[in-house]
C-alpha cells in the first residue's frame, strides 16, 4: 500500500511538474519572439520592454493555453466516463452524438439564417455561435435522458446516441449543399477546432462551466468504480444506476458540449488519454484515474498546440488535425501492445 502510494505520489508529482512546463512553453511560442526573461517580467511585474508584448501575452497567448488546459482536461474526462459507461474501450467524448449536436446548432445558425432569410448580410458572433453550439448539445443531451429513464439497456442508448449523431450529420450535410462558399468556409473552419477562439474575457464563464462538469464526475467516483463491473452488480451494491447514468450523461455533455462549443470538435484526445492514464497508473480505480486523466489530457493538448503553432513559422495548423495525428498512433500502439485492451478493468 505505501509502495503503492508512493508511487502515485512520484507520477503525479513528474506529471504536474510537466505540465507546467508545457504551459509555460507554450505561452513561449508564437509568431513574435518573445524572450523568457521578458514573459516572466510580464508575467509577475506586468511590465515589458514593448507594450505590443504585453497585449500579445495577456490577449492571445495566455487564454490560448489556459484554453488548452480546461479542453484538456474535459474532454479526457468525459471520454474516461464514457469508456465506463458503456466498457467500451473506442468510447468517446461524442459517442453519444453531443459533438454532432452542437454542429447542427452552429450549422443551423450559419448557413441555415441564409437558407431561412436571403439576400441579407449575416454576421455572426463568436458568442453567437458559442450560444448555438451549446443549444444543439442541449437539446441531443435532453432527448438522450428521456431515453435513458424509459431504457435500461446501456448498449441500446450507445445505438440509439450514434442514431442521433447520424441524423444531424446528415441534416448538416443538407445544409451545406444549400448553402453559398463563404458561410461553408465558416462552418468547415470551425469544425477544424481552434484553442485561440477564447478571450480573456470569456475564460471565466468557460471555467465555470466545466468545474461543474468536473463536480458531478467527482461526485460520482464510486458510481464508476462499480459499473467497471457491470450494471447488475452496481443494482446490488445498492447504487442508483439509473440516477448514477443520468448524472454521467449530464457531466459529459457538459465538459464534451462546452468545449465544443468555444474550440469545436476536437477529437482523439478523450479516446487516447483514459489508456494512457490506466498503462501509466496501473489502476483502474476512478479515484487515481480521474485526476490522472485530466493531467495528461491538459498536459496532451499543451503539446500539441505547440505542434500546431509551427514554431519559427506565423502559421497555424488546425488543432484537430494535430490530435488526430497524435492520438491515433498512441491508440493503435497500445491495441497492439495490449492484448487486453478490450476490458475497461
Amino acid at each position: 500500500m505505501a509502495r503503492s502510494l508512493s508511487k502515485n505520489t512520484i507520477l503525479f508529482t513528474g506529471f504536474t511538474t510537466l505540465l507546467l512546463v508545457c504551459f509555460i512553453a507554450d505561452m513561449f511560442i508564437g509568431s513574435v519572439r518573445i524572450a523568457i526573461g521578458d514573459l516572466l517580467s510580464i508575467i509577475f511585474s506586468g511590465e515589458s520592454r514593448q507594450p505590443e508584448w504585453h497585449t500579445i501575452f495577456w490577449d492571445f497567448r495566455f487564454p490560448r493555453a489556459m484554453t488548452a488546459v480546461f479542453a484538456g482536461i474535459s474532454l479526457s474526462l468525459a471520454g474516461l466516463q464514457m469508456q465506463t459507461i458503456f466498457r467500451n474501450p473506442l468510447a468517446g467524448p461524442y459517442v453519444l452524438g453531443i459533438s454532432s449536436g452542437a454542429s447542427l446548432g452552429v450549422a443551423l445558425l450559419v448557413m441555415g439564417a441564409v437558407i431561412i432569410l436571403p439576400g441579407r448580410d449575416h454576421h455572426f458572433g463568436t458568442l453567437g455561435v458559442i450560444g448555438a453550439a451549446w443549444i444543439g448539445s442541449g437539446v441531443v443531451m435532453f432527448l438522450l435522458l428521456l431515453v435513458s429513464i424509459r431504457i435500461k439497456d446501456i448498449m441500446t442508448i450507445l445505438i440509439l446516441g450514434i442514431l442521433f449523431g447520424s441524423i444531424t450529420i446528415a441534416i448538416v450535410s443538407i445544409l451545406q449543399y444549400f448553402t453559398h462558399e463563404a458561410l461553408l468556409k465558416t462552418f468547415i473552419v470551425w469544425t477544424l477546432g481552434s484553442l485561440g477562439n477564447v478571450t480573456r474575457e470569456q475564460l471565466p464563464l468557460l471555467a465555470g462551466t466545466l468545474s461543474l462538469g468536473v463536480m458531478l464526475s467527482l461526485l460520482c467516483v464510486k458510481i464508476l468504480n462499480t459499473f467497471l463491473l457491470g450494471e447488475n452488480y452496481a443494482r446490488t451494491m445498492g447504487v442508483g444506476v439509473t440516477t448514477g447514468r443520468i448524472l454521467l450523461f449530464i457531466s459529459t455533455s457538459i465538459l464534451a458540449g462546452t468545449i465544443t462549443a468555444f474550440c469545436g470538435p476536437i477529437g482523439f484526445i478523450g479516446i487516447a488519454v483514459p489508456h494512457i492514464a490506466r498503462l501509466v497508473w496501473k489502476t483502474a480505480d476512478h479515484r487515481t484515474l480521474i485526476p490522472a486523466v485530466m493531467l495528461l489530457g491538459a498536459t496532451g493538448l499543451l503539446i500539441s498546440d505547440m505542434i500546431s503553432q509551427l514554431p519559427g513559422s506565423d502559421k497555424i495548423l488546425p488543432i484537430n488535425s494535430i490530435t488526430a495525428l497524435l492520438g491515433i498512433p498512441v491508440v493503435v500502439w497500445i491495441v497492439v501492445r495490449n492484448r487486453r485492451f478490450a476490458r475497461i478493468s
